[in-house]
């Protein structure tokens, strides 16, 4: 398991409203985020909720998301498990 690398110099704060619906602001040093930029320059975070808003009413922090995929191929899609089923099949249906 990797280390979690925290990105600094950014905040998120959410509002929520009486209708239910609810809003995120944000703000992100540009600088502080260059730095963990990938060779192709993109940056892929994670927002996480706090357990707690601080004191300054932020409620969500973020964190580099460090995933990296194996080069394994998914699951094949055509599984010798399933099966198309019969009309004889039904008869086993509780309905």
């Amino acid at each position: 398991m990797t280390d979690k690398i925290y990105i600094n110099k950014c905040w998120f704060r959410e509002k929520a409203f009486d209708n239910g619906g609810k809003v995120m602001n944000c703000g992100i040093n540009v600088e502080e985020l260059a730095t963990h930029a990938d060779e192709n320059g993109w940056v892929n975070i994670v927002i996480k909720e706090r357990r707690e808003p601080n004191e300054k009413g932020y409620t969500h922090y973020a964190e580099k998301d460090s995933w990296k995929p194996s080069g394994q191929p998914l699951a094949s899609s055509n599984n010798s498990d399933s099966k198309v089923s019969s009309d004889d099949d039904d008869d086993n249906l509780p309905f």
